[in-house]
Order: C-alpha cells, then structure tokens, then sequence
C-alpha cells in the first residue's frame, strides 16, 4: 500500500522528516507551552528499553483503517482508543508508533481495577519520608538541619514522565483502560485537555523550594525539574488506551479520543505478520501457510491470539512436533482457544 501524502505514522521520509512535519501541524486549541529542561535527558535509541519497544513494535502489520486513525490522533493531538478482543494487536501498535517515528521506549500503564489518576502521574513515598524523619528526630542535635527536600520521596509514574516538556513526544501506553474503576476515565479528562498536573505536597511547599528535581517512571536518578509543583507538557504524548469492550465509557470521554476497534486480522494479513516478525522470505512464510489456515478455522469456534499462530510457527521451525502423525495433538496444544465451549 503506497502511503498517502499527509501521513505521519507509515508515511514517506525518514522518522526525523515526518516527526518534523508533525511539530508544525498542532491545531491552535492543542498548542501546549511546557518549556524544556535543558539538563533532562530522556530515554534515547541507544538503550534496552528502547531495543525491547523497538522489537515489539517493528514487525506489526497496520491496516488502512489503524494508519488513518494513527495519524488523525497524531496530527489532532488526541489519545487514540483502540478497542478489539485479546490478542489482536491493540498495545503492539503503540510500540509500533514508537518504533516507526523513533520516538524512545514507550511508557506503560497496566490498568487495574485499584488503578488511580495518581498512580500513573506520580508516586510520593510519604511512608519512607516519616520514617527518615522519625531518625532524624531521634539523633537531633541543636546543628541537624530541617528536614531536606521532598524530591527523594517523589517520583513521576508513567503519565507524568510522558507529560514533561520534550520536543519529542512520548508513547503512553494505557493498557486495559476497561478494567480500571468507573472514575478514573473522567479523572484523565482535565489531564488530557490540559496537557499539565500539579503535584501538591510541592506545589505547598513552592514558597521555600519552588524547583525540585525528581526521578521519573523510567528512572528514579533521572531527575526531571519540576517548576512550583507542576508539570506541563511541550508537545503532547503519543496516548494509546487499549480496552476490550468490557465496559462503556462516557460520552466525555469518548469526545476527547480518536476510536479504533481492531477486527481479528485475516489469512493475508496474518501471514505477513508471521512474515515480518520471524524474518521470514516469501518462499518460507508460504511453506507455513498450512499453519495460519488452522488458525483461522479454529478460530472460527473460540478466539484466539495472534501471539499462539507465531509460537506455532517458531516450534515448526526449530523442528519440534515434526511427526505428521502429531499434528492434530500440536494444533490442540499450541492452539488452544480462548474463549468458547473448548477454551477449558
């Protein structure tokens, strides 16, 4: 498929080309002041994180309909909600958007039912502060200084290290956002529309310590500044919120996204995806294609995930289960269903 011409993700050009293009494209509504800190140094393309994002995300296969809708949040600055059943791909496109604009390792998220704004903004270890200061106070003498700075018992969660001023946005990863309570999607609006959060236990202390420099969800001595407790972005992260339809989200909320529901990906999309991701020439990937046929028709009874077509392949070419006489037993083995009256 031959990209279209206003297309960032999958587009013409090089990663620094397209990126380029992208910071002149901000509508008037989405411009977002955060000024940069010339001493913080996030991730770059040089460590594991980022070989790990990279991997993951560079044999995804996108489609015409996840490229249009890629791209519409990207040039709206808008979180991307991609809806489908497990396994069909929704958190591997965010690593594949980092991979693809070369934009550093990306920012997870795992939602829980517990799960709260704070948690992905920032963590503060109040616990480890008191504790400290119980010492303290026990050695005190006339010379012991107050207490220090609240910086060590702070430090920013996945939302919050993405929303530092960059010039290069960040991948967020909001995994499973369905499975969080009912509060947290309208929490994430003021977030979201604002591009900025206050830190309060250092926005009260700002008179006597109005910058702070704090570790960061991808490393605590990473020491990213944090001006009168609050945090603004400069260009708005890359968000990509995954849900599998286990519950409804409010109207507000859904406004504020660009949706995307992922379809099980078919026979030709599956065999380029084994394709991509294990290496594979044509002549090979065709010389499996016996392979995804059984996955789609067992599909047919019960999901499946994508991820169990590629384990399949990977044991044929290491040789395992090469008996023909196996074969049925290797496809209820490898390809057990996820759902339906054969999923237990």
């Amino acid at each position: 498929m031959t990209a279209k011409d206003w297309w960032i993700y999958d587009g013409a050009g090089s990663a620094e080309s397209r990126r380029a293009r992208l910071a002149e494209q901000a509508p008037p509504w989405r411009e977002f002041r955060g000024v940069p800190d010339p001493e913080y140094r996030p991730p770059g393309l040089d460590d594991d994180a980022w070989r790990e994002s990279w991997r993951r995300g560079t044999g995804y296969v996108p489609d015409l309909a996840e490229q249009e809708a890629v791209n519409t949040a990207l040039y709206l600055r808008r979180p991307l909600l991609v809806t489908g059943k497990p396994g069909v791909g929704k958190s591997t496109l965010a690593y594949s958007i980092a991979a693809d604009l070369e934009l550093g390792p990306v920012l997870h998220w795992p939602i829980t039912s517990r799960s709260t704004l704070r948690d992905g903004l920032y963590q503060y270890d109040a616990i480890g502060r008191l504790h400290d200061a119980n010492l303290r106070n026990l050695g005190r003498t006339a010379r012991t200084p107050v207490d220090p700075s609240l910086a060590p018992y702070l430090r920013l969660g996945p939302l919050g290290t993405a929303l530092l001023p960059q010039e290069r946005p960040r991948v967020l990863l909001v995994d499973e956002i369905d499975k969080s309570d009912i509060d947290l999607p309208g929490d994430l609006l003021t977030v979201f529309e604002e591009g900025a959060f206050e830190i309060p236990e250092l926005a009260r202390v700002a008179a006597q310590e109005p910058q702070v420099r704090i570790g960061t969800h991808d490393d605590s001595e990473a020491r990213a500044l944090v001006s009168r407790g609050r945090v603004r972005c400069m260009s708005f992260p890359v968000v990509v919120l995954t849900s599998n339809g286990e519950r409804d989200f409010p109207p507000p909320f859904l406004r504020r996204c660009i949706r995307l529901h992922l379809e099980p990906p078919g026979a030709e999309k599956l065999t380029q995806i084994v394709r991509r991701r294990l290496r594979l020439g044509d002549e090979e990937s065709e010389c499996h294609r016996d392979l995804v046929e059984a996955f789609v028709e067992r599909r047919l009874d019960g999901d499946l995930a994508t991820d169990q077509l590629l384990n399949a392949v990977q044991l044929r070419l290491k040789g395992a289960w090469s008996d023909t006489a196996d074969q049925d037993r290797f496809l209820e083995t490898v390809l057990q269903r996820l759902t339906g009256p054969t999923s237990v």
